[in-house]
C-alpha cells in the first residue's frame, strides 16, 4: 500500500507540474515565450503575404515584450492552402492564410460569397464590406460551421483579378472557345463557361509552361501575382485587358483551439497584431499592383481596358442563384446595397 500510495503520489505531482504549460500562460516570470507559427503559400518573400506577416509579428513581439515571439514561414511548410490548414488542424501552425475557395473545400459554403465575379466594383465597396456588419457575419459563420476549428483574425487581399492571354479582348465574344486556367467548378466556373471560355485545371506552378506550351490560351490573376511569375514574357500571357472581375478576399486564420487557451491580454494582443497586419498587407498590395503593371508593360505586355457591363449584367443572376443555393442571400443584399452607396 506504501509503495502504491507513493507511486499515486509522484504521478500527482508529475501532473500538476505540466500544468500551467499551455499557451495562455506561457511567457513572462523567466518562462519560455509563447512560440507561433504563422504560415502562407507564397515562396517569393518579395509579396504583400510576407509583408503582412511581418507586421504580424513586429506587433505581437513589441507589445508582449518577447513574451510571445513569431515565426514566419513563406512557403516552407506548405505551397498549397490544403497543407497550411493541415499543419493549422494539427498545431504544426498557429496562424495562416486561405482563399474563400478553400473553406468551401471544407464544408463552409457560404464563404465561396466573397468569390463570387463582380461581386464588388472597387477596394472602397470590398474594404467597407469586410470591416464591417457583412465580414462580422461571416467571421461567426466561419467559427461556427467548423466547430471552432478555426477563427478570423482577419480579412487581407490578393489584389484585383484581370484576364491575360494570346490576344486582347475587345468585347466579351472575344474569348469564346478560349482554354483558360481558372476554377473548374463552382459560380467562378460558371461564369466563364458562361462567356464561353474553357475553364481548364492548371497548378499555379505550371502555369507559366502551360501558358508557353498551348496547353491553356488565357489565365486571370492580380499583377503582383502573375508579373512575378513572369507570366507576361508568354506568348499566351502578353495580352492584358482589365476585367477587373474579382477584388479578392483571403482569411487570415488562426486555431479556435488555441486562442481560446490564451489569456485576455494575449488575445488582446494577437487582435492588435492583425489589425496592424491587414493594414501593411493592404498597403503593399495596393503598391505592387501599380509597380507590377508598370514592370509587365515595360517588358512587352500590352494592356487594354474593355466595357465591364455585359460581364456585370452575366454575373448577376449567377450570384443570386449561387447565394440561394449557399443560403447567404441577404448578406449578397446587403454587399450590394454597400456597393451602391460607394457610387453615390
Amino acid at each position: 500500500m506504501k509503495k502504491l500510495f507513493g507511486l499515486s503520489l509522484l504521478i500527482l505531482i508529475v501532473v500538476l507540474s505540466g500544468c500551467g504549460s499551455s499557451s495562455g500562460e506561457s511567457g513572462g516570470d523567466g518562462e519560455e515565450p509563447l512560440k507561433i507559427i504563422a504560415a502562407h503559400n507564397q515562396t517569393d518573400p518579395e509579396n504583400p503575404y510576407q509583408d503582412g506577416l511581418l507586421a504580424f509579428k513586429e506587433s505581437v513581439e513589441e507589445q508582449s515584450g518577447g513574451d510571445i515571439e513569431v515565426e514566419v514561414h513563406a512557403g516552407t511548410l506548405g505551397t498549397s492552402e490544403t497543407e497550411l490548414v493541415e499543419k493549422l488542424q494539427t498545431g504544426a501552425a498557429d496562424v495562416v492564410l486561405v482563399s474563400p475557395g478553400f473553406m468551401t473545400s471544407s464544408g463552409i459554403d457560404q464563404v465561396d460569397l466573397f468569390a463570387f465575379p463582380y461581386l464588388f466594383n472597387s477596394y472602397d465597396h470590398w474594404e467597407k464590406t469586410v470591416q464591417g456588419e457583412v465580414g462580422d457575419e461571416m467571421a461567426q459563420i466561419i467559427k461556427e460551421e467548423s466547430d471552432n476549428d478555426f477563427r478570423m483574425l482577419g480579412y487581407w487581399t490578393a489584389g484585383v483579378r484581370h484576364y491575360y492571354g494570346d490576344e486582347p479582348l475587345q468585347q466579351m465574344s472575344d474569348i469564346d472557345g478560349k482554354k483558360m486556367r481558372t476554377q473548374t467548378s463552382g459560380v467562378v466556373a460558371d461564369f466563364w463557361k458562361q462567356t464561353g471560355a474553357v475553364p481548364t485545371s492548371v497548378a499555379w506552378g505550371e502555369l507559366y509552361q502551360a501558358l508557353q506550351q498551348d496547353v491553356v490560351d488565357a489565365a486571370e490573376n492580380a499583377y503582383p501575382y502573375f508579373v512575378q511569375q513572369d507570366h507576361h514574357k508568354t506568348p499566351n500571357g502578353k495580352f492584358i485587358t482589365e476585367t477587373g472581375h474579382d477584388y479578392t478576399t483571403r482569411f487570415l486564420l488562426t486555431s479556435g483551439d488555441l486562442y481560446d487557451g490564451l489569456t485576455d491580454e494575449q488575445k488582446e494582443i494577437i487582435e492588435e497584431a492583425s489589425k496592424a497586419s491587414v493594414e501593411a498587407e493592404w498597403e503593399s498590395l495596393h503598391s505592387q499592383e501599380e509597380e507590377y503593371k508598370q514592370q509587365a508593360i515595360e517588358e512587352g505586355a500590352e494592356v487594354n481596358q474593355i466595357d465591364r457591363q455585359p460581364f456585370i449584367d452575366l454575373a448577376k443572376p449567377l450570384q443570386d442563384k449561387a447565394a440561394e443555393e449557399i443560403g447567404v442571400t441577404n448578406l449578397l443584399e446587403k454587399i450590394r446595397e454597400i456597393g451602391e452607396s460607394t457610387e453615390e
